[in-house]
């Protein structure tokens, strides 16, 4: 089993804009708001066992594809060095977007336990305890290095991201410029026929799903 913690950052707003930080250079900025350059919002991957933290920035929505892209992503450049798992540990909030209820989210991870044949277990904060998952502690540090930077546009952003250290080590970061659209969802009859392959913890469904790969030359939807 290989445990990974997954959660995106508070969108970061490109412009001269004072973030409450502070510089020993003397860097100025704005006291107030004008028109932001542009938006990026970091998402993580961080393997808490080993201190091993993945990046990327995004101009689109964190969705539930987004995220499982990303996964799927990540699991292709890396299993080489994993061969011997069989089931990835997803530690994560409770968000509209990956709740153990998102449907997308679901036949997503239920496509990607399929064509790699891992089972996935979903295993969720309850509200207000967020801050227990692992990659948090990552958002601080990342927090504390560029707090007092001007973060004016997409390579300012993406040069302090590369250069933090967690751990002593730096992360892998990348620069997503795909689009995802928002609202995409399964009606009700398509999730009956995942149903099969999603195994809720009696009195924690809401909690800790187990999804189980389907055959690999099963149809799923």
């Amino acid at each position: 089993m290989l445990r990974m913690s997954l959660d995106a950052k508070a969108t970061v707003v490109l412009g001269p804009f004072a973030r409450g930080g502070y510089s020993r250079t003397g860097t100025q900025a704005v006291d107030h708001d004008f028109k932001a350059v542009g938006r990026l919002t970091p998402f993580g991957l961080f393997l808490p066992d080993v201190k091993d933290l993945s990046l990327w920035l995004t101009s689109s929505k964190v969705t539930s594809d987004f995220i499982v892209d990303r996964l799927a992503e990540w699991w292709r450049r890396r299993r080489e060095n994993y061969r011997g798992v069989r089931t990835l540990l997803l530690d994560l909030d409770n968000g509209p977007e990956n709740s153990g209820s998102r449907s997308q989210f679901l036949y997503r991870l239920v496509r990607f336990a399929q064509v790699e044949q891992l089972q996935v277990r979903l295993a969720y904060y309850p509200p207000y305890h967020s801050k227990y998952n692992p990659i948090e502690r990552c958002w601080g540090v990342l927090e504390s290095y560029w707090g007092g930077e001007l973060l004016d546009s997409t390579e300012a952003v993406l040069g302090f991201a590369r250069n933090m250290t967690y751990a002593q080590k730096h992360p892998e970061v990348e620069l997503s410029m795909a689009a995802y659209p928002k609202g995409v969802r399964r009606n009700k009859a398509e999730m009956r026929k995942l149903k099969p392959w999603l195994q809720r913890t009696t009195g924690l469904e809401k909690w800790a799903v187990l999804i189980k790969p389907p055959p690999v030359d099963q149809v799923i939807l």
